[in-house]
């Protein structure tokens, strides 16, 4: 069974910079097109940031020139690295991901469970 896990969240001071990693349970799994997500207290959950091929594209303003998500050596691994750093940016950040076995094949679409940022001095 396919298993999204986030990691890399934690505390970080404005400006800061943090790297979020999404890993697929397994190394059999290939991430294919994801996105990133997030949700702050009391907002709805909104996509920050888009992975397709070796795109990355930003569907935020606030995060442009910020925000780049790129892939891992490994197929099943993915990041989202963050610069500069607001206290805007504060919220539980989501891995959803097309997962399958390799290059051409799907299984299906994943959610991780989420990790939070917290920025703050």
């Amino acid at each position: 069974q396919v298993q999204l896990v986030e990691s890399g969240g934690g505390l970080v001071q404005p400006g800061g910079s943090l790297r979020l990693s999404c890993t697929a349970s397994g190394s059999i799994f290939t991430i294919h097109a994801m996105g990133w997500y997030r949700q702050a207290p009391g907002k709805q959950r909104e996509l920050v940031t888009t992975l397709t091929g070796a795109d990355s594209t930003n569907h935020i303003d606030s995060v442009k020139g910020r925000f780049t998500a790129s892939r891992g050596n490994a197929k099943n691994t993915v990041y989202l690295q963050m610069n500069m750093l607001k206290p805007e940016d504060t919220a539980v950040y989501y891995c959803n991901a097309e997962v399958g076995y390799n290059d051409a094949h799907v299984i299906g679409d994943y959610w991780g469970p989420g990790t939070q940022v917290t920025v703050s001095s």
